[in-house]
C-alpha cells in the first residue's frame, strides 16, 4: 500500500484547485476597468442613449422653449453621429410642428425651436422649414409687442440670450442678410446694459435681481448677489452659437467675444471640486448638490472655446474633463439625465437624482458634441 503524508496531499489538492481557478479567472484589473468617457464610441453611445430616453418621454408643448433647448442638443447628436434615425426624428418633429414657432411673435422663448428648423433647412433646402421663422422675426422687427410695452425691452431676462440671438445669427448667415445681425445687436445690447454685472462678469436673471444703489435687493443667505447658474449657462450657450455663426470680421464680434472670455474665466473659478456648478453661483455652500442643466451648458461652452482655440487649453481642459465626468455621473442606466433644476427663474428650487427636464438633456447633448472633439 502506497503511503503519503496527509498534509502534503491536502496541499497538492489545494494547488490543483487554485490552478483550475486561475485558468478561468478574470484578468487582473478587468472587473475594475471603467469605460473611457472621452472615447468617441462611449460619447456617441451615451448621447444616443440619453436622446432615445428623452424622445420616449416628452413633457411639454412641441414648440415650447424647453424643447427648443432639447432639440438644439438633438441636432448636435445628429451632427456628431450622423445617425439617420436621429435625423428622421428631427424631421418628424418639424413636420409635426408644421415648422411653426410658438404663438408669441416677440417672445424669445417662442423662437428657440427655430434654431433646429434652420439647421434642418440647411440640409434639406426646403423653404417651408424656415418661412414661418422669417415671417415671425420680420414682424418682431416692425412691431413693438407686449414684451416691450410691459418691460421696456424685448429680452428682459438673461435666458432669452440663448433662445433668440442664435436664430437671428443663423438667419443672417443662411440668407446672407446682415440686417438680422444688426437687429440682434440692438436687442442684445439692451439686455447686456440692464443685466450684465461688470464687477462679477455674470448676468442677473432679470431686473428683480439687481441691487439698488443703496444696497437693497435680493441676496443669498451668505449676503452675496444672486446669480443663477442655469441662466448664465443659457447665456454662455447663446454666445457660443452666436459667435459660431458670426463672420470673423464682423464689427460687433469683439463685443460678444469679450463677454464670452470674461464669463468663461469667472465660471472657471466658480466650478466646484466635484466638477459641477451649483444652482446659485456665489453661494455654493447653500446648494450642496450640483445642477445638471447649468453645468451642461457651461461644459459645452468651455469645450467649444478650447476647440476653437479661443480658450487656453492648459487652463480650461482640466475643468472641462472634470465637468464631463461629473455630468456622466448624473445619467441613469436607462439614459435619464438627473439632478436638473425644475422650471423657474431662480436657484431656489429643490431637485435630486430623479429630477429631469428636457433642457437638461439638451445641455448634456450639446456638451457631448464638443467634448468628443477634444484632443487628448
Amino acid at each position: 500500500m502506497m503511503s503519503f503524508s496527509f498534509p502534503a496531499f491536502v496541499l497538492r489538492c489545494l494547488l490543483v484547485v487554485l490552478l483550475l481557478q486561475g485558468s478561468f479567472a478574470t484578468p487582473p484589473g478587468y472587473a475594475q476597468k471603467k469605460p473611457d468617457l472621452f472615447s468617441q464610441k462611449v460619447i456617441h453611445e451615451v448621447m444616443i442613449r440619453t436622446t432615445d430616453w428623452q424622445l420616449a418621454h416628452p413633457k411639454h408643448s412641441p414648440t415650447d422653449w424647453t424643447n427648443g433647448a432639447f432639440y438644439a442638443g438633438v441636432f448636435a447628436v445628429y451632427e456628431t453621429t450622423k445617425s439617420p434615425k436621429i435625423l428622421d426624428s428631427l424631421l418628424v418633429m418639424g413636420e409635426r410642428n408644421k415648422w411653426q414657432p410658438g404663438p408669441r411673435f416677440d417672445h424669445a422663448d417662442d423662437i428657440a425651436i427655430c434654431q433646429t428648423y434652420i439647421n434642418l433647412y440647411r440640409i434639406k433646402k426646403d423653404q417651408r422649414m424656415i418661412q414661418a421663422t422669417i415671417d415671425t422675426v420680420q414682424k418682431m422687427r416692425r412691431v413693438a409687442g407686449p414684451e416691450v410695452k410691459k418691460h421696456g425691452i424685448t429680452w428682459w431676462w438673461c435666458d432669452a440670450l440663448f433662445m433668440a440671438p442664435p436664430v437671428l445669427a443663423q438667419l443672417s448667415a443662411t440668407l446672407n442678410d446682415p440686417a438680422y445681425l444688426a437687429f440682434n445687436d440692438s436687442l442684445f445690447r439692451q439686455t447686456y446694459d440692464l443685466l450684465y454685472s461688470q464687477p462679477e462678469h455674470l448676468y442677473a436673471r432679470d431686473g428683480s435681481y439687481l441691487i439698488a444703489a443703496d444696497g437693497t435687493g435680493k441676496r443669498e443667505s451668505n449676503g452675496q448677489k444672486i446669480f443663477w447658474s442655469r441662466g448664465n449657462g443659457w447665456v454662455m450657450g447663446g454666445l457660443v452659437k452666436l459667435l459660431a455663426e458670426m463672420p470673423k470680421n464682423h464689427p460687433s464680434r469683439s463685443f460678444y467675444l469679450t463677454q464670452y472670455l470674461q464669463m468663461s474665466e469667472r465660471l472657471l473659478a466658480l466650478q466646484q471640486p466635484d466638477g459641477l456648478w451649483r444652482s446659485s453661483l456665489l453661494d455654493p455652500a447653500a446648494y450642496p448638490g450640483g445642477e445638471g442643466s447649468g453645468s451642461g451648458f457651461d461644459c459645452y461652452a468651455l469645450a467649444w472655446g478650447i476647440n476653437q482655440g479661443i480658450l487656453p487649453r492648459s487652463q480650461y481642459l482640466p475643468a472641462v474633463r472634470k465637468a464631463w465626468v461629473a455630468l456622466n455621473g448624473l445619467v441613469s442606466p436607462e439614459g435619464r439625465v438627473g439632478w436638473v433644476q425644475p422650471i423657474g427663474g431662480d436657484p431656489r428650487r429643490n431637485f435630486n437624482a430623479e429630477s429631469w427636464e428636457v433642457y437638461g438633456t439638451g445641455a448634456f447633448l450639446l456638451a457631448g458634441s464638443e467634448v468628443v472633439k477634444l484632443k487628448k
